[in-house]
């Protein structure tokens, strides 16, 4: 994977997203960026964030019902830079 910025449009961060994460919360965690989670497997949708610009990909198809425009941190990872409302 390449280097995608994520910027957090309700905190005015921006965060690089390089090297192997595993998924999003993990690109997270490694800022220091607490996010609400229970599951990390895309089970309970506690993690739910609105992707207001850019795409991500899934790891595995979450089974949390997500609506459009949602996204689930913990299974899914930047295709390019991205913009997120927490």
């Amino acid at each position: 994977m390449g280097s995608s910025t994520i910027t957090l449009h309700d905190h005015g961060k921006t965060l690089v997203c390089k090297g192997e994460p595993a998924n999003l919360l993990q690109v997270f965690e490694q800022h220091q960026l607490v996010v609400e989670y229970q599951c990390r497997e895309g089970y309970c949708g506690s993690c739910r964030m609105r992707l207001v610009k850019g795409n991500v990909t899934y790891s595995q198809k979450p089974l949390a019902f997500i609506n459009e425009g949602d996204i689930l941190p913990c299974c899914c990872l930047p295709v390019d830079d991205i913009e997120l409302a927490l």
